[in-house]
């Protein structure tokens, strides 16, 4: 077990001892009963803590933060999840109500983490707070994941800037999208000078934790939202020009056990089952993408609800370019699936290639249900790299959240854009890319190529696609199969406990 996991192992003990401490700002100068912060050694634990907390995503955040965009449908029978994939915003669907409240909530123990690490340098040596300044500025970069999420949603959101919630009681304004992403990139600049000089998975302190690169990642697509290419460029291409990442050769198993902690990886939630099946684990709930139908090739192993289904336009879009490795990788097929493909379009049993088949490379059969006729093949991990012993879909699976692909996609984006950069071209970037999973290379690589190729690449990663379409005005790619997607379609209604806490917000909507 390495350090990082036996920290939280730790600290899932202490912190369900002090939740409510957690939860309550005010009190967590007395973190866990009376802090002794003159043993500066336990700093950590803070750090520790935050980490935690951020992992811990209940399973309808991401899906409501990704299950919208023409790479995905939401299926299943959480109607308000439906109603917004298809941009029909219910302000009381629980999905969001939650997204809302535990992102918060993890914000604001991510300033606690920090307040207490304030603590803890007042009492430390010179290294004791050269330690302190890289925790706080890893505390920085987490919650700013969440924060970018939130606005990625919601459009206009609050910035919390300390655990003090009394902050928040009489507040005039809501900040908006743009300058939440321009905080999100100061907040990079402020983080950068104390974070680590390596990929995430050279860290032997922490291993996966957040390094420079990750700022750099998060300040790129900030900057990406604002529509500020220079900076995108500059960002993208110091880790490109770092030497440091590449894209893992086997895409198919990027998403499976081996590929935990690439050298790909700029940062991802991490899960284990300690390698023991039985126990104790960190995990996420992955049920909600698997297949509501399956025979695995291990026995036992449970299947999933069927909530989070590749679209048709997707799976054809990758047939129609040739696609083999990435669409194998990202699309799980049952035959009533493989069915629609040949009833709706020129292909036929005969010409279909052989990976499209309700069998899986690793031997887990798809069944046919109510649900859905694709599954995410990106959140799925084979029954045979379960741990012996464990049952549950996905368990021991870690969830990426920032990948050198994406880095390369999005640097070579904004020299279209217009911005210089020294990195390498945008041939090179878009041609690493579709070297590894099997394409031709281009030359003079034109926006419509650049913007399909992050469509082949990135599908059913955290919505990444909706943002690129609302980005790029290209809402027509947005309304298919029945929708209708306006530029006012762009944010998530907020939830009516929302809007009944902080009024101001159904002042946004109203206007």
């Amino acid at each position: 077990m390495n350090k990082f996991f036996a920290l939280l192992a730790f600290l899932g003990i202490l912190i369900s001892s002090c939740s409510s401490e957690l939860e309550q700002p005010e009190l967590n100068n007395n973190f866990a009963g009376g802090t002794d912060f003159s043993k500066t050694d336990d700093m950590i634990f803070s750090l520790v803590g935050v980490y935690q907390t951020v992992n811990d995503r209940g399973w309808e955040q991401p899906l409501v933060v990704a299950t919208r965009g023409d790479d995905v449908n939401a299926a299943g029978d959480q109607q308000g999840l439906k109603n917004q994939d298809r941009y029909v915003y219910d302000n009381s669907f629980f999905g969001s109500r939650t997204l809302w409240e535990t992102y918060y909530g993890d914000i604001i123990a991510a300033h606690t983490g920090m307040e207490q690490i304030g603590r803890y340098m007042e009492l430390a040596d010179e290294d004791g707070i050269a330690l302190g300044n890289q925790y706080i500025a890893e505390s920085k970069v987490l919650r700013s994941i969440l924060l970018f999420q939130l606005s990625q949603v919601y459009g206009a959101v609050f910035i919390p800037e300390s655990s003090d919630l009394s902050a928040f009681e009489n507040v005039t304004s809501v900040p908006t999208k743009e300058e939440v992403m321009q905080h999100i990139s100061d907040q990079m600049d402020e983080a950068l000078p104390y974070l680590p000089n390596m990929r995430p998975n050279e860290r032997t302190d922490l291993p996966g934790g957040v390094t420079r690169y990750t700022a750099l990642m998060i300040k790129a697509l900030a900057n990406q939202e604002l529509e500020n290419y220079q900076a995108v460029a500059d960002a993208a291409g110091a880790i490109i020009s770092s030497g440091k990442f590449s894209l893992m050769s086997d895409y198919y198993e990027l998403f499976k056990t081996p590929g935990k902690l690439s050298d790909e990886s700029l940062f991802e939630f991490q899960y284990s089952d300690f390698n023991s099946g039985s126990g104790d684990r960190v995990g996420h709930l992955y049920a909600p993408y698997g297949p509501n139908g399956w025979t695995p090739a291990v026995a036992g192993s449970s299947g999933g609800w069927g909530f989070f289904e590749p679209s048709m336009k997707y799976v054809t879009f990758m047939l129609d370019r040739g696609e083999t490795e990435r669409l194998e990788t990202t699309v799980l097929f049952t035959q009533n699936g493989i069915d629609s493909i040949i009833n709706t379009t020129d292909y036929t049993a005969e010409t279909l290639p052989d990976f499209v088949s309700p069998e899986t490379r690793y031997g887990d059969v798809l069944l046919d249900n109510e649900r859905a006729i694709f599954c995410s093949g990106k959140h799925y991990l084979p029954s045979s790299q379960l741990i012996p012993g464990r049952t549950e879909y996905g368990s021991n699976k870690d969830y990426i959240v920032y990948r050198y692909a994406e880095t390369l996609l999005i640097y070579a984006e904004a020299l279209l854009h217009g911005a210089s950069g020294t990195a390498m071209s945008a041939d090179q970037a878009v041609n690493m890319v579709r070297e590894r999973a099997g394409l031709p290379p281009l030359t003079g690589v034109t926006m419509d190529q650049l913007v399909d190729e992050k469509y082949a690449e990135l599908a059913m990663e955290w919505g990444k696609r909706f943002l690129d379409m609302v980005r790029l005005g290209r809402y027509e790619e947005l309304s298919f199969e029945g929708r209708t997607f306006t530029a006012d379609k762009a944010f998530v209604t907020y939830h009516q406990d929302q809007i009944d806490e902080f009024p101001i917000l159904g002042d946004i909507i109203n206007n």
